[in-house]
């Protein structure tokens, strides 16, 4: 299945893709997409009913974050290894955790801010991991069934406030409007190999992102497994798993976005986003 929620900030309803790829209504079925509509039983519920029955969605709505009240966005860094190459820096002996905020969190199409102060605002497409049943001191071979789904993820950052401002990389990466989720949550039934997507982005146009998540240095159940070592992962919470080569700060010389630029971005069976930078106000 594909959900998906649409509709203005703050009245955002849910919705599931039908096989035409029509927009259907599924507020009859759930009250929203999150971590209680993310179980299995939740979704075998959902998955019982004929989307061809449900409303159909008029005209072309906003297409809202893919999954609501997101609990906590824990993401993985260096986790490809031509992007640590492209880095100059060495693969990770275990996995490098850090957090990004849940206010970063926006529509897959919704304007991106450049913050006040920033000089070097970068893109980051990855592979997003939906966490669908309580996990702690879980086993990689059982991780898989903790995974409600996988989503598109654009984990922007602003570099200097990444490395260059002190403390933890949660500075530059937790702006407002750094966290575009979506278009949908494809469900993990619809991913039978969350290590073989193909994935890009382009800014103007021009494709700078071009990788697969054949690369990862650390696959989708090892992250899950290990991440579960030490905290709970819950219904609903994000786990955005590192990105290709290609990045701004990686080219010769860096390339960051400015008000004006055009993102596109997408990653294989997971739909594509497209932002308009502009401006914080």
């Amino acid at each position: 299945m594909k959900l998906l929620r649409f509709g203005n900030p703050n009245s955002e309803k849910p919705g599931i893709l039908d096989k035409d790829g029509n927009i259907r209504d599924l507020s009859a079925v759930v009250s929203d997409i999150n971590g209680a509509s993310l179980g299995d039983d939740s979704l075998a519920r959902i998955r019982a009913v004929s989307p061809e029955t449900l409303p159909l969605v008029p005209d072309t709505p906003r297409i809202a974050p893919c999954v609501a009240d997101v609990g906590k966005i824990i993401c993985i860094g260096l986790n490809y290894a031509d992007h640590a190459a492209e880095a100059g820096m060495s693969l990770p002996e275990e996995p490098i955790l850090f957090f990004k905020s849940t206010s970063a969190i926006c529509g897959p199409d919704d304007a991106v801010e450049i913050p006040r102060g920033s000089t070097s605002t970068d893109w980051e497409v990855e592979l997003g991991v939906v966490i669908g049943r309580h996990a702690k001191y879980i086993s990689a071979a059982d991780a898989p069934a903790h995974v409600a789904g996988y989503c598109v993820v654009n984990d922007i950052s602003e570099r200097d406030f990444q490395l260059r401002r002190g403390g933890q990389w949660v500075k530059g990466k937790s702006c407002d409007t750094f966290a575009p989720l979506g278009p949908w949550l494809a469900t993990r039934d619809e991913v039978p190999d969350p290590q073989n997507l193909g994935m890009y982005l382009a800014v103007n146009g021009r494709r700078y992102q071009d990788g697969s998540t054949r690369t990862m240095h650390f696959d989708v159940a090892t992250v899950v497994s290990y991440i579960s070592q030490f905290m709970s992962l819950r219904p609903g919470d994000l786990i955005s798993t590192g990105t290709p080569p290609g990045v701004g700060m990686g080219q010769s010389p860096p390339v960051y976005l400015s008000p004006g630029d055009v993102m596109e971005l997408g990653v294989e069976g997971l739909g594509v986003q497209k932002q308009h930078v502009v401006a914080a106000p």
